[in-house]
């Protein structure tokens, strides 16, 4: 899930203890000479009592007296909760950053850092996405929000020099530790950040888009890494997963249905069993889904987001809706950029891919943003944040609202039409279809090169590698003669028949690039020009922006699927996550359906059937149908914004 196409295995697994266990902290620092951490703060380690008697594994970093001459406090806390561990363990043992930036380190905070419940030196059961209770009968009834109030309530008495405030954030997993944590948060706790938070795993977070299994991603996070633990324990290395080949598309059509992954576990794993037994909207995933339980959030709000999230798109804006839902008069500001999952934190920001954005945007939120918010509600400093900031792709530059999506945006549809065009304009003929035949033993791929993982670029991938194919179909307008502008949900609208009777339809938005056009900026990946090297071309890139699929058999319902009757005509209509772009005058708008998108989803067999257990057998051929006539239109539909 990088940038380059072909990351191994063991990056992925750094990645996501960089992202949940110490967000943009690096790793302990191994230079000589004076460490700034070690001289200007002093580590306590604590085991915190909660209210069922279990321990929780905390550090806690506290500014030295004479370490912050401009500010001898008291100082206000900055906590992250998080299953991946707040290593390194031992008051001689200190990180070489605190924080979510350097900004904060440098300003004097009270860091805290805790292992959740049931991982590494913290006592008690884990329970993945414990689930909010909202009538608490006793002491036994504890869950995330009763253990951040419980660490609140200890922190505030034992550590002296404090403000009487406190500020949470965390990324990803450590984001849901955030969301989980403000339900009805206790007086103290006055600013929280969740950053791409894990809210409904199976409603467009990690493990389901559209009822489609995300395979590569799902098996790649909980193969090689995150796996049950007797603890209390200390982190230890563990071996890389073996896939045995460089191309996961290679290694997971040899593997055959979702089920038999299991053989290729060198340990039992029920975190991961978890994930595709539960293949519809059952109680466990309704259990999880946190946005139902936002309520009573005392604290102001800052939800950030990446356009280009490959694991968390939705829950930013399930938080951000149900916050405002339960909590109308709540502070909260929601924050995307053009960034992937966690980009914000670790990286400048200013490319992804191939895809230059001519900014430092991760260095701005972080310095511009971020940084603000938590000063201006823990520290009394500067003002409040608008309803929204996010950065305008294709043109580049930071907008910000008082809603989201912005007022004046207004839905319009993109309608197919016969010979691939695409305009806003209805069909009008009485009969008019595409079709094409998907063959889940021979699935269309993600991406157009060798990778065993999910690259983090595929995101904004050039299409054109799939558009040839004769199981894709393409739709594209003319050359555009003034800017468009969409902000907000993109939202296909299919009628759809197919000779099966389950299918997958998966839809990608796509921004064609005029075929003179020449990427100046660019003399590789790094987004500076290298001497001697010209500069990118980039003439007819065919660059996603956005694209879900969606698993027919749920058309109807999440909860209980229904077959496809044969070619019958059928409606999908489904929501694709938000996107603030511009289509720039001379680009083109493409739209590609097509019914695999392989190993990113799991192969549906084309017969309805318990997917996760389908037999080579019952991978079937199915012809496929779009409809684009009078009467039965197919489109995506965009929230356009008006050009100034």
């Amino acid at each position: 899930m990088h940038k380059k196409g072909c990351f191994s295995i063991v990056a992925l697994v750094v990645i996501f203890l960089t992202l949940g266990a110490t967000s943009a902290r690096r790793a302990v620092s191994q230079t000589s000479g004076e460490d700034f951490v070690r001289s200007h703060y002093t580590k306590y380690e604590y085991r915190i009592p909660m209210r069922d008697g279990v321990h929780l594994f905390t550090a806690v970093y506290v500014p030295k007296p004479s370490a912050f001459p401009e500010d001898h406090g008291p100082y206000p806390f900055l906590m992250e909760r998080t299953p991946y561990s707040v290593a390194p363990y031992g008051e001689d043992q200190y990180p070489a950053h605190l924080g979510p930036s350097d900004e904060f380190e440098k300003s004097g905070y009270i860091f805290v850092y805790q292992d959740v419940r049931g991982r590494w030196m913290s006592e008690g059961t884990f329970v993945e996405m414990r689930p909010h209770i909202d009538v608490k009968k006793s002491p036994k009834d504890v869950d995330e929000s009763s253990d951040t109030d419980d660490t609140i309530a200890f922190l505030l008495k034992h550590v002296s020099n404090n403000n009487g405030k406190v500020g949470i954030w965390g990324i990803s997993y450590p984001g849901f530790y955030t969301s989980a944590s403000i339900i009805d948060s206790p007086p103290a706790l006055v600013a929280a950040s969740p950053q791409a938070p894990m809210t409904d795993l199976f409603r467009g977070d990690d493990s389901y888009h559209g009822g489609a299994f995300m395979l590569s991603a799902g098996f790649g996070f909980y193969a090689p890494f995150f796996y049950p633990q007797n603890n209390p324990v200390l982190p230890h290395p563990g071996a890389p997963f073996s896939f045995g080949t460089p191309d996961s598309y290679e290694f997971y059509l040899k593997a055959g249905n979702v089920a038999n992954l299991d053989s290729y576990l060198t340990r039992p794993n029920w975190l991961w069993d978890d994930q595709w037994k539960h293949d519809t909207y059952d109680s466990y995933w309704q259990s999880r889904d946190l946005s139902r339980h936002m309520k009573n959030v005392r604290c102001a709000v800052l939800v950030v987001g990446g356009w280009f999230d490959a694991e968390d798109l939705k829950g930013p804006y399930r938080t951000l809706y149900a916050i405002h839902k339960f909590n109308p008069t709540t502070p909260i500001t929601l924050v995307e950029g053009p960034w992937v999952h966690g980009g914000w934190a670790r990286s400048d920001g200013s490319h992804l891919g191939d895809v230059q954005f001519n900014a430092k945007t991760a260095d701005y939120f972080r310095t511009y943003i971020q940084f603000p918010f938590f000063e201006h509600y823990l520290k009394g400093k500067g003002e409040a944040l608008p309803r929204a900031i996010v950065f305008q792709t294709g043109t580049n530059v930071w907008r910000r609202y008082d809603a989201w999506p912005p007022k004046a945006a207004t839905p319009k549809m993109l309608y197919f039409h016969a010979d691939g065009k695409l305009s806003f304009d209805p069909p009008a003929k009485a009969r008019s279809e595409d079709e094409y035949v998907s063959d889940p033993n021979h699935p269309v791929p993600f991406v157009g090169y060798t990778t065993n993982t999910v690259p983090q670029r595929y995101m904004v991938d050039d299409q054109r590698f799939a558009r040839y194919r004769p199981d894709v179909v393409v739709y594209e307008t003319e050359p555009l003669k003034e800017d468009v502008t969409i902000a907000g949900p993109i939202s296909p609208r299919l009628k759809v028949a197919s000779s099966g009777t389950d299918s997958d339809f998966d839809v990608k938005l796509i921004d064609v690039y005029p075929n003179d056009y020449v990427n100046s900026g660019s003399g590789g990946e790094s987004g500076k020009r290298i001497l001697g090297v010209p500069p990118l071309l980039m003439g007819g890139y065919e660059q996603l922006l956005r694209g879900e699929p969606f698993r027919a058999k749920f058309r109807n319902s999440l909860e209980k699927p229904q077959p496809l009757t044969p070619g019958k005509i059928t409606e999908i209509d489904f929501n694709m996550p938000d996107l603030y772009h511009t289509f720039r005058r001379g680009h083109r708008i493409m739209v590609q359906v097509q019914s695999s998108w392989f190993p990113l989803t799991d192969r549906n067999p084309q017969i309805f059937t318990d997917i996760p257990y389908a037999k080579p057998g019952d991978f079937r051929e199915a012809t496929e149908q779009i409809f684009h006539q009078k009467g039965a239109a197919s489109g995506v539909r965009v929230m356009v914004l008006p050009q100034p």
